[in-house]
């Protein structure tokens, strides 16, 4: 019997991709091998990557990456549909959003937050979920909304977050904001996390007064008949907003509108421009008169060629103009994984203890 191919054998045994140091060699067994792409590919469907023929049925490709990268990625039939072919030697998969999945893999030197898990004597918060009227003011009769409240007593500051059920549930925000409350990393922070309405999120975070208004109108008086909120006449700005993507580009949108509301702004992988143009935001940030707005904006180095280019230019522009900024980059792309792992900092950067 002939013996397996030694990328084969290792497939095999230890599931793919293979991980030697910064090397990641991806192996497909078959006939024919399908096309590969991922956030190291910018997910080009013009530009994939082609596995290269080791042997009779045997394929493969070598990248290089950082040690303490996370990378999702996905075999296609072609590069004109969404056809996905499954890694029979990765069984880690997760949602991409889009109604699909993408396999992942974390570098030697990356493992997942411990603050996603729960463990045993960690104090839980209480979430309170309730169907508020929209008033007309965003499309529907009514907009699911989660608050979270602290384990601890208060009186507690906002975060508003942006995309609430992907929030809650993909991020494990309330899990995250436990650990970093018993561990006294942060003070104790409440939620309102306010879900968006799928198909309409563009049309609802593209710098929309009107998703503002909603939160003024429903959320906020919602959130202070069910949460000891501290008082905002005593203590101007001191909520906070979050999001990510498109919700990254309202959080930061929020605070500029309300800064006396919203004074701290969570942005993750923001999406500020578009291909080929710079929405209003950037207008914004140069012809505001207050600079008491603290931002903190993360981006993956692998994400979207345009939205790495448009968060480095709006930090930028925030420096030029003396906003209070906190700006980093890691090595991952633009999914939930990465930035369920990232919130952490921001949340200890505006709400750690004094």
């Amino acid at each position: 019997m002939a013996s397996l191919h030694p990328l084969l054998a290792r497939a095999r045994l230890e599931g793919t991709p293979l991980i030697d140091g910064p090397t990641v060699t991806f192996v497909w067994e078959g006939k024919t091998a399908p096309l590969l792409l991922g956030d190291f590919t910018d997910w080009e469907r013009g530009d994939p990557l082609t596995l290269v023929r080791q042997a009779p049925g045997v394929w493969a490709y070598t990248l290089t990456l950082p040690q303490d990268a996370y990378i999702e990625y996905a075999y296609f039939t072609d590069v004109e549909g969404d056809q996905r072919l499954p890694d029979p030697f990765n069984r880690r998969k997760t949602t991409n959003g889009f109604g699909n999945y993408n396999h992942y893999f974390y570098m030697p030197t990356r493992t997942p937050s411990p603050l996603t898990r729960r463990k045993r004597g960690l104090l839980k918060g209480r979430i309170i979920t309730a169907a508020l009227p929209t008033q007309g003011i965003i499309p529907g009769p009514e907009r699911r909304v989660h608050l979270y409240q602290p384990p601890v007593p208060g009186p507690y500051p906002l975060l508003l977050v942006w995309d609430g059920q992907d929030f809650l549930r993909r991020a494990r925000l309330p899990t995250v904001l436990d650990h970093l409350i018993q561990q006294k990393r942060i003070r104790p922070v409440a939620l309102a996390m306010v879900e968006n309405r799928g198909v309409l999120r563009m049309l609802e975070y593209c710098c929309n007064d009107l998703s503002v208004g909603f939160v003024l109108e429903s959320v906020l008086p919602f959130a202070r008949q069910n949460l000891d909120l501290v008082d905002l006449e005593c203590h101007p700005g001191a909520y906070g907003v979050l999001g990510a993507s498109m919700g990254g580009l309202m959080a930061l949108y929020s605070g500029l509108r309300l800064p006396g509301i919203f004074g701290k702004v969570l942005s993750l992988s923001g999406a500020f421009s578009f291909p080929g143009y710079d929405l209003v935001v950037y207008d914004l940030v140069r012809d505001t008169g207050s600079r008491e707005l603290r931002v903190w904006m993360e981006v993956g180095t692998y994400d979207f060629h345009y939205l790495l280019d448009s968060n480095r230019r709006m930090s930028t522009l925030l420096k030029e103009r003396g906003f209070d900024l906190c700006y980093g980059e890691y090595p991952a792309g633009h999914n939930y994984h990465a930035w369920r792992d990232e919130i952490a900092a921001g949340l200890i950067h505006l709400f750690g203890m004094e």
